[in-house]
């Protein structure tokens, strides 16, 4: 497919249940649910704080561990169950996208269709939907994770990318 075009970068990206974690816990908290939740079991705890039932710091205790360990579960369950986390996924960078292969499977991402790029201390992130994203591991991608991050930056919109180094 973009045998012809010139590849700015190359990288193997080996997925971990760690680095996928990552991913859940940056993406949920930066919605509304986990910072609802987190709000919400905050005040129970303040409540009990206040002079109230035991009942509202276990209630609020469940509230704020709950998110972070059902996704820790769901980091787990995806990795056994998800094929092609079994094997590194080769991505490479070009002046049209991202394109992403694995054996004989290779699909290209334009980057005009990303919606937007964020970082961990883990990962880089770069979403391709609402809900998919291309997970780039600091650890995968060492002494190019700088060069990664400035392709990223000349090739989307700067009001997408809220990445720090």
């Amino acid at each position: 497919m973009a045998d012809e075009k010139e590849v700015l970068l190359e990288l193997d990206v080996q997925m971990t249940t760690g680095i996928l974690y990552d991913y859940l816990l940056k993406h949920t908290y930066s919605g509304l649910q986990g910072i609802l939740a987190t709000v919400v079991g905050c005040l129970l705890i303040m409540n009990f704080v206040a002079g109230s039932s035991v009942v509202y710091l276990i209630a609020g205790i469940v509230v704020i561990v709950y998110i972070p360990g059902s996704l820790y579960l769901s980091a787990k369950r995806q990795m056994l169950l998800t094929e092609a986390f079994k094997k590194p996924l080769h991505y490479c960078f070009y002046e049209e996208g991202i394109e992403v292969s694995q054996d004989e499977v290779v699909e290209l991402q334009q980057w005009e269709a990303m919606q937007k790029a964020v970082s961990t201390g883990k990962s880089i992130i770069v979403y391709t939907s609402k809900v998919k994203a291309a997970i780039f591991p600091r650890k995968d991608m060492g002494e190019q994770t700088i060069r990664a991050i400035e392709i990223i930056s000349t090739h989307m919109s700067p009001d997408k990318v809220k990445i720090k180094q």
